[in-house]
């Protein structure tokens, strides 16, 4: 019981940090720009360069937790988080402070999966397992409570202590790890050549998008990067069908709830990151809040998505899947919906009102979904079905930053390219909400 108890600690403080590293970064973006320069641009690629490597290496690290244990895993990723961090608080100009946030972004990588793997090490029965994974949620729920208010509080006296934050909690994670037994391991080779096929697709997908709004899309660099994206993307699926040991097998998508699992998380990140992104903005650099006010706003949404993270397991241990995750993407369609109605009227209190339906369904939905992905793949597979899962979230959270940053800028005013923004988000939700009418009433039959 205690092992499990420091398993499902150790878990939740890696997904707080990662998430952390997100909620409390945005609201020091235009603070960031005063100092080091960069324009809209310089605040897409400071979120980007750590979303880009977590995304384009989760495969990699989710077999990396299979092949040398996931407790190893996961002390690696801390230490590569934890210094870049450092790098991060040091950083002369935004080109160094974008390849910090790279590597950052490739230390979370590897600690998402592993933590999500000892999960599943030390839960092994489903329902004690949902439980679990709500609890654990309940770590990226307080990451973005405390995240904005810290993120405005700290920016206030100096921007760089939102990275230099994220070093003592890296610290303790180590320590606690420390008493943690060793995970088994799954021999297997790397699939170096998805690896690569996987970071020039993404990088090349991203680059196109938040150049493509500032250079157009008829540009001869955007339009050659988005080609040789959409050819490394087409290879990476043609390596993966023919490697004996795949980073991605394609043999999860034989699951139906797998499929769609990976299509909701996609969205949700689409609908997450951009509000936050899109709302950041609104408050500081259109109603000129500061960052302390603007951070303030998303207390009520992050103290409602902490109950649903609670409330996600218990729903779906009684009545499976199906209900957490329909009702929790309809409550961000609502509240992305009412924003897009609303924010032309320039309220504060009404932004607050908007923005708690998105938080609490997002926190309703996601445990759920994490269930359906983990209970459909073997346990020694669970890093890398967690990794295929996570990359397909970041790479909705790292797209919606590219295309929403690119509509922001390239609209004549801000409230158009906003608005559209946030319907995007929107529209895309409702697709998959009306989509997850499909999951099955109980987890076992996704």
């Amino acid at each position: 019981m205690k092992t499990t108890r420091t398993v499902l600690a150790v878990g939740s403080l890696g997904f707080f940090l990662i998430t952390l590293d997100i909620s409390i970064v945005n609201v020091a973006l235009p603070n960031i720009t005063r100092d080091l320069g960069g324009g809209v641009s310089g605040q897409q690629w400071t979120i980007d360069g750590y979303t880009l490597l977590f995304a384009s290496l989760l495969l990699f690290a989710g077999n990396l937790a299979d092949r040398v244990g996931a407790k190893k895993a996961l002390i690696l990723g801390i230490a590569v988080f934890t210094l870049a961090s450092a790098a991060c608080a040091a950083a002369p100009g935004i080109g160094a402070l974008v390849a910090a946030r790279c590597v950052q972004g490739a230390g979370a990588a590897v600690m998402l999966p592993a933590s999500m793997a000892l999960i599943r090490e030390a839960f092994p029965d489903s329902g004690r397992r949902a439980r679990a994974l709500g609890v654990w949620a309940v770590g990226g729920a307080v990451a973005a409570l405390v995240g904005q208010p810290l993120g405005g509080l700290l920016t206030t006296l100096d921007w760089r202590l939102v990275f230099v934050i994220n070093l003592p909690v890296g610290i303790g994670m180590t320590l606690f790890l420390l008493t943690v037994a060793r995970s088994p391991v799954r021999p297997a080779r790397f699939d170096w050549a998805g690896q690569i096929l996987a970071v020039v697709a993404l990088a090349g997908l991203v680059y196109g998008l938040i150049e493509g709004g500032h250079l157009g899309f008829t540009s001869p660099a955007v339009a050659a990067t988005l080609v040789i994206a959409a050819a490394a993307i087409v290879a990476f699926v043609a390596v993966q069908a023919r490697v004996a040991h795949p980073m991605m097998p394609l043999r999860l998508f034989r699951s139906a709830g797998f499929r769609l699992a990976l299509g909701v998380g996609f969205a949700f990140m689409v609908g997450n990151y951009g509000n936050v992104f899109v709302t950041s903005l609104f408050l500081q650099q259109y109603l000129g809040l500061s960052p302390l006010h603007a951070g303030l706003v998303y207390i009520p949404s992050a103290l409602f998505a902490i109950t649903g993270n609670l409330v996600s397991g218990p729903l779906t241990n009684r009545f499976g899947p199906r209900l957490p995750i329909v009702a929790g993407q309809q409550m961000m369609v609502i509240g992305l919906a009412t924003l897009v109605a609303t924010i032309h009227l320039r309220s504060v209190p009404l932004v607050v009102l908007c923005v708690i339906p998105i938080g609490a369904g997002g926190s309703l939905a996601m445990p759920a979904v994490t269930g359906v992905v983990l209970d459909g793949v073997d346990p020694d597979q669970a890093g890398t079905a967690s990794a295929v899962f996570n990359t397909f979230r970041q790479v909705g959270g790292a797209v919606a930053i590219a295309v929403f940053g690119s509509l922001i800028a390239g609209s004549p005013a801000f409230l158009p390219g906003a608005r559209a923004s946030l319907a995007i988000a929107a529209a895309l939700l409702l697709a998959t909400a009306l989509a997850s009418r499909r999951v099955r009433r109980r987890a076992t039959g996704c």
